[in-house]
């Protein structure tokens, strides 16, 4: 990568970062409290856990969309377009998992993310590979986060 352009990174990092905090806001705020008292599946982490790992792969996103921005490449607009819709989904699954408590809604909801996921991981792909690798951890925690809603949807539903 030649010149980084400093504050069109801290845009998409920050950006990337209001969408978890906003997302939370919105579903009440009161995550731990309310994650405990659900029944959740074998290998559950603490409730502690999920915004440090959140806070962490939000930066990551932003960062690869950076890179995707900062590209030539002509298909930079349709990759950055599915960015914007993945981020949305992943922005739509906590108001369905903690602020309406719809487990069914969130499973569908994460469903859709990880789809949302390999295709941008697929575009992404033939833009910067290193766009790539940078969200790989999120996918990993995708598909673990489809783990624990399925599992609190067959547990409390």
């Amino acid at each position: 990568m030649k010149n980084i352009k400093w504050t069109d990174l801290l845009i998409f990092v920050i950006i990337a970062e209001l969408v978890g905090t906003v997302s939370g806001i919105v579903s009440g705020g009161s995550f731990g409290a309310y994650y405990d008292t659900i029944a959740m599946p074998p290998f559950s982490p603490p409730g502690w856990l999920f915004p440090v790992v959140w806070t962490i792969l939000y930066a990551l996103m932003g960062v690869s969309a950076y890179l995707i921005h900062s590209s030539d490449a002509p298909a930079k607009k349709q990759a950055l377009d599915i960015y914007w819709l993945q981020l949305l989904a992943n922005f739509l699954w906590s108001p369905a998992f903690f602020g309406i408590r719809s487990f069914g809604t969130a499973v569908a909801v994460v469903i859709v993310m990880l789809v949302l996921i390999a295709i941008m991981l697929a575009v992404f792909g033939k833009i910067r590979r290193s766009a790539v690798w940078l969200n790989i951890p999120y996918l990993v925690w995708t598909v673990f986060a489809a783990y624990l809603t399925i599992g609190a949807y067959v547990l409390n539903g």
